[in-house]
């Protein structure tokens, strides 16, 4: 019988292979903010990164109108409100 290690760990993934979505809105200090760090630290890696304007869906605006600037990574919630560096390098790395 095989044991199981008692951590499991996740492939690291190429950060070129994922996508960083900032979701903000115009005048939006915070959205200055993360931008900056989004598009530092995907440049760095080598990570694509897109812009949604959240007044300009009203989907996104239902579901994060009180969170922005949100930050998705592949489409999946990373962050909100302040974007830490070195979490999205570690979240972009796998």
């Amino acid at each position: 019988m095989q044991s199981m290690s008692p951590l499991l760990r996740r492939p690291h993934r190429d950060p070129a292979d994922r996508v960083v979505t900032l979701i903000g809105k115009p005048g939006c200090h915070l959205c200055d903010d993360a931008r900056d760090v989004i598009s530092a630290v995907c440049e760095e890696l080598g990570a694509a990164w897109e812009e949604k304007d959240i007044t300009r869906d009203e989907e996104l605006y239902r579901k994060y109108w009180e969170q922005i600037p949100v930050v998705l990574v592949d489409g999946a919630q990373h962050d909100f409100w302040r974007v830490n560096p070195d979490r999205l390098r570690k979240a972009l790395h796998g």
